[in-house]
């Protein structure tokens, strides 16, 4: 498929990109975007959350009342889980909640997001641009160009690019990131995927390992 190249004022170059078919036009596998999605947002969770049980409670280890005659349960320690200020029964532990996926399917995934934002229309290509200096007014500037200041935007770079990642930092709804970084939840939590025209053959290369 064939996607026209802009420039950054928002103007069409004349240039036209062509797109691999096996990246950008695939039948979009739901399945593996769910899995890639699910691991994604699971290897952001820390795990760190831990609730201390019965052995772990400060508190003394005495027998707390007589054995019988008192009418109700045994009690032999106030670290009890039954009583106020007792040990948690199976409270969360620290855990890792990461899991593995395959390449390939990791691959898929990421070929299927590209392929619904091409056929979403959301997919924009623009010429390889830079800033002389850091600069969030200018890159706003390339936002409003490509009618982008009102959406969540996702500029994807050939190169790393100092000067273009710091102008977009503090901005909430664009971000600036490599080819190499490209996630499948990054690409389908935004509203519009602008690519660079070097970025277009890393994506291929990247994805037809």
């Amino acid at each position: 498929m064939e996607v026209k190249v802009l420039d950054i004022n928002g103007k069409d170059t004349g240039r036209k990109v062509q797109l691999s078919d096996s990246v950008f036009a695939i039948e979009p596998n739901k399945h593996a975007i769910y899995l890639d999605v699910k691991q994604y947002l699971a290897n952001q969770r820390q795990g760190t959350h831990k609730a201390k049980e019965r052995n772990e409670v400060t508190g003394s280890t005495r027998k707390i009342k007589k054995q019988k005659g008192t009418g109700t349960a045994r009690a032999g320690s106030a670290k009890n889980p039954l009583f106020k200020g007792g040990g948690t029964i199976f409270g969360p532990r620290p855990r890792s909640y990461s899991f593995k996926l395959n390449k390939s399917l990791k691959r898929l995934a990421r070929k299927s997001a590209f392929s619904l934002k091409a056929q979403e229309s959301n997919l924009i290509i623009v010429e390889d641009f830079n800033f002389e200096a850091p600069s969030t007014k200018n890159f706003i500037n390339v936002l409003k160009a490509l009618g982008l200041e009102n959406k969540k935007s996702l500029f994807v770079l050939g190169d790393s690019n100092k000067n273009v990642y710091l102008s977009s930092r503090n901005l909430e709804r664009a971000s600036v990131v490599m080819n190499s970084e490209l996630s499948t939840y990054g690409i389908l939590n935004t509203n519009s995927l602008v690519l660079t025209e070097g970025s277009v053959e890393g994506i291929v290369e990247n994805l037809s390992k």
